[in-house]
């Protein structure tokens, strides 16, 4: 199981670093962490085990952030609007294309290798398309590369844990000022308390 003790943080070597390919096909340890990347996710968003094990929720992980030097990364997430659930483990994913049309966090990005408050936003493509291979952590298999549009939310997680596979931390890409640029509108979530 992965904790937060497994976490690199920022000033680790290993984040700076452009992670190589995936050797295909993949072993046996390949694969035991790609469901462990999944896995710590799951538990993160998961209140009982996030408190017991003290972990901080994520969306995304890429492998450089448990100082694994591969292009390899897991996302697992609904979108802004909670109506999709995205369930991805990448494998040499490649950003293929993106919309000129740009988006951001309207409360800024987090990280789980970055301790540190970092205040600023992040400019992402509103939609990108991905070529990459799915790991199917069931079945533990490999697809053959397959072309995913995403958008929103769920882009902009792809785009922070590409960004983790080029050695890349979110606050280099802080800007001072984003006018124009439409933020991520989330779904509000309905409370369940009755409204007098």
């Amino acid at each position: 199981m992965l904790t937060m003790k497994d976490i690199i943080r920022e000033g680790h070597p290993t984040l700076t670093k452009r992670a190589d390919a995936v050797p295909l096909p993949l072993d046996a340890d390949t694969k035991r962490t790609l469901k462990a990347m999944r896995q710590f996710l799951i538990d993160s968003q998961t209140p009982e085990l996030a408190e017991k094990y003290a972990l901080r929720p994520g969306v995304g992980l890429a492998a450089p952030q448990i100082d694994v030097r591969l292009r390899m990364l897991a996302i697992y997430t609904e979108d802004e609007l909670f109506e999709n659930h995205h369930d991805y483990l990448m494998v040499n994913p490649r950003l293929k294309a993106h919309t000129e049309q740009l988006t951001y966090m309207p409360g800024g990005e987090g990280c789980l290798s970055i301790d540190r408050e970092v205040e600023g936003l992040v400019p992402r493509y509103r939609q990108v398309t991905v070529q990459t291979r799915l790991f199917d952590p069931k079945t533990e298999t490999l697809s053959e590369d397959v072309t995913l549009k995403l958008k929103g939310f769920v882009s902009i997680v792809f785009q922070h844990e590409l960004d983790h596979l080029n050695g890349i931390l979110f606050p280099t890409r802080i800007k001072p000022t984003l006018e124009g640029v439409e933020p991520v509108r989330f779904k509000p979530i309905e409370s369940e308390e009755e409204v007098s």
